[in-house]
């Protein structure tokens, strides 16, 4: 046995330097396969050792035994210096290998439910001009964020993850209460949104793979609970997180759901196609608990019904290099503040939305030009909503009959490449253009000015991200501008708060109601492990 390798393999593991690791959790899984071996390697390292001193003892020359010659007694003697010299080493190798194995299982929590914890500050320039020329900012908003991810591989098919999430501002926050703030606990956002110092779950689900789909060669998942919805495709390169699978340009908010999906590049050849199902329900209709009529749960007539979504990703090539994907969904029964003011006044049901979205992405530009283009990343996304509304209802546009629908266009581009300064940081820059009538479902995007990604006009934001400590601990700093032509851009969907009106000096007296541009200069350390 070698046992400088299998020491340097231990160490490599204990630190983490998988790199075909996509994630904490694939990590321990590598951990605790290495611990197995070390641990088989263990037993046949004392098995020698036990049959080292066995044979040891069965050469031993008594005391009342003579050696017949001064050669016999010379090999005798060196025979046992031989032995005792193996004997020593096996000794120190399973010495250290129990060592390695105690590190691991310190590593691995000792059983197969795995914790991980992503802390960060963040430090923030909030500057607002109103249509008026006002001016609106904060100089320092300071914030706290903490998750806790948990994983738990009950078999090899079947696992449970989940995430618990801190979001405060320093403090106590003024001004932050249900009277004039009625949204900031709203379900979408209710972990994106720096509110109070509640713990809450921001996903559990678990998940089901197999290789194989009712015998064919198709490999599968099926996966229900709290969805891992934010910092979706895309819009995770900036956010420096693990990609979710929604296209990041159409649904950035958190939701309940299940999902399946299906590979399907053993049947067709082509590299990474896979399509994935996605089905969640954004509001339930449900009387309270304590009802008047004493139907707990029931449905209510008198509210607003259920918001349902139905999706569906495909992604018809990805070959690690170059990448083609595209998403749809439908969201039924939409929702609007049913009038302006505050505190707002209930809701009300507005109508549909139809959404799709398709990006080309290039991991490597070029072949082979440079190492520093193998190692950037550029993506043009487009995408396209067309507003569904209730007959009587009116769904952005208030110049339109009721029922008639509305079409947005949206286009994003972006370019991160290695940093200039460190072997693994990220910089990057990203432009965002929305037509008057674009919707996005994108709330809970980690962009307190609010979404770039929804806005109804320009958004340019640049960033670069650096590793101080291995891939631990990190900072970044980001800019963000927006440029808003058109009111409604972090609405909700009908034709009070998401109305669509061009933005000018004279509008009637709205003028310092709405908000022409927006800045967010953001400065963030986080301990990522």
């Amino acid at each position: 046995m070698n046992k400088p390798l299998l020491l340097s393999l231990a160490a490599a593991t204990l630190l983490g330097s998988n790199l075909n690791a996509e994630s904490m959790y694939d990590r321990i899984q590598a951990m605790e396969l290495e611990m197995t071996k070390m641990k088989k390697e263990l037993t046949t390292l004392k098995a020698e050792k036990a049959s080292v001193t066995e044979e040891e003892s069965d050469t031993t020359v008594s005391d009342d035994e003579e050696p017949e010659d001064e050669d016999k007694e010379d090999a005798d003697s060196e025979e046992e210096g031989d032995e005792e010299e193996e004997k020593m080493d096996v000794e120190e190798e399973i010495r250290d290998m129990q060592e390695e194995i105690t590190e691991l299982n310190k590593a691995t929590n000792g059983n197969r439910l795995k914790f991980g914890v992503d802390y960060r500050f963040t430090l923030e320039n909030l500057n607002y001009e109103m249509a008026n020329g006002d001016e609106a900012k904060n100089d320092a908003f300071m914030t706290n964020r903490f998750w806790m991810n948990m994983s738990w591989a009950a078999t090899k098919n079947l696992s449970f993850k989940g995430q618990l999430a801190y979001n405060k501002a320093f403090g106590q926050r003024s001004g932050a209460n249900m009277m004039n703030a009625p949204y900031d606990t709203f379900d979408w956002i209710a972990n994106e949104n720096a509110y109070d110092d509640l713990v809450r779950l921001r996903s559990a689900y678990f998940l089901y793979k197999d290789r194989e789909f009712l015998g064919a060669d198709i490999p599968w998942t099926f996966s229900v609970g709290r969805r891992p919805s934010t910092n979706g495709h895309l819009i995770n390169l900036r956010d420096d997180d693990q990609e979710a699978s929604p296209m990041g340009h159409t649904i950035n908010v958190e939701f309940d759901g299940l999902s399946a999906k299906f590979g399907l590049e053993n049947l067709t050849g082509a590299d990474g196609m896979y399509i994935k199902l996605c089905a969640g329900r954004g509001m339930s209709n449900a009387q309270p608990m304590f009802s008047e009529n004493g139907t707990p749960y029931a449905s209510d007539g008198n509210t607003n019904p259920d918001i349902d979504l139905i999706g569906l990703i495909f992604t018809p090539y990805d070959n690690g290099h170059y990448a083609i994907n595209s998403q749809y969904y439908y969201a039924s029964n939409l929702i609007d503040q049913a009038t302006l003011g505050v505190p707002a006044s209930g809701f009300d049901t507005v109508g549909g939305l139809h959404s799709f979205t398709a990006n080309f992405t290039m991991n490597g530009i070029g072949s082979e030009w440079s190492d520093f283009l193998d190692d950037s990343i550029f993506f043009v996304s487009g995408a396209v909503s067309i507003s569904d509304p209730d007959s009587d209802k009116k769904m952005f546009d208030m110049s339109v009959a009721d029922g008639e629908s509305a079409t947005g266009y949206s286009a994003w581009v972006g370019l991160q490449v290695p940093s200039l300064i460190s072997e693994d940081g990220r910089w990057g820059v990203e432009y965002n253009y929305g037509t008057e009538f674009w919707r996005s479902m994108t709330y809970g995007e980690d962009t307190n000015i609010g979404s770039k990604m929804a806005t109804r006009g320009h958004a340019y934001e640049a960033y670069f991200t650096e590793y101080l400590v291995e891939d631990i601990l990190s900072l970044q700093i980001r800019y963000t501008y927006i440029d808003y032509e058109y009111t409604g851009s972090n609405g909700f969907f009908g034709a009070t708060t998401g109305a669509s009106y061009e933005i000018s000096e004279n509008m009637g007296g709205m003028e310092s109601m709405v908000v022409d541009n927006a800045q967010d200069i953001r400065f963030y350390l986080r301990y990522k492990y």
